[in-house]
């Protein structure tokens, strides 16, 4: 029998979808499903209500944004987000593309060859009894790099700095390097947030050796 993943993200679902959001849950989220064909590609992965997709979208319209959110209340209301009042997206963002699941099953249906991958504060899971949920772990970090395009980069960032300090510790059992540690803070709500307590947000990019 074949190990299950064991699952890095908290809950599926928040508080009720609006009438709207159902439809579009159900009409526009089949019709901009990934596609491993489309190059160019830039991936975000836990993009919570998709700010920063939408950011990338308009600032990288020559490339297709693609992202992974298994919070079907964040994929509504980026959604809701791009849609207009017909519940036809937008010119903006006619680049997005959305996967409402774990990125890991989307990996398993295709290669990928992403131009860039963002992980933006993914949960820390702080407690020691919860260490194996973590998302950057080696085996995880070695999937990103088998789905970057050769030049691509990796960009996390995380106000958890025990979480960054093991995540370092997980690249070092990969065959990808560090090729920065800077970059200007991403403004998203998590981060607005600051659930860390900490004073900056820290950035790991990789890239593959």
């Amino acid at each position: 029998m074949e190990k299950q993943e064991i699952r890095t993200f908290g809950r599926r679902h928040g508080k009720k979808l609006s009438a709207r959001k159902e439809r579009l849950i159900e009409t526009v989220l089949p019709k901009i499903a990934p596609n491993a064909d489309e190059k160019n590609s830039i991936l975000e992965i836990g993009f919570g209500a998709g700010e920063h997709m939408r950011d990338l979208a308009i600032v990288n319209s020559d490339k297709i944004i693609v992202g992974a959110e298994p919070f079907v209340n964040g994929v509504a209301a980026l959604l809701s987000a791009i849609c207009d009042e017909n519940e036809t997206i937008t010119p903006e963002y006619k680049n997005l593309r959305i996967w409402p699941d774990d990125v890991r099953l989307l990996f398993d249906k295709a290669k990928f060859q992403f131009d860039t991958i963002w992980v933006l504060h993914p949960d820390p899971w702080p407690k020691a009894r919860h260490e194996k949920r973590r998302l950057l772990n080696a085996k995880f970090l070695t999937l990103l790099g088998q789905n970057l395009a050769p030049d691509g980069r990796i960009i996390i960032g995380t106000d958890h700095w025990e979480y960054y300090d093991w995540i370092l510790e997980q690249v070092k059992r990969t065959k990808l390097k560090v090729c920065n540690s800077t970059h200007d803070t991403i403004k998203t709500r998590y981060q607005q947030k600051n659930m860390a307590h900490t004073t900056e947000v820290k950035y790991i990019i990789l890239g593959v050796e």
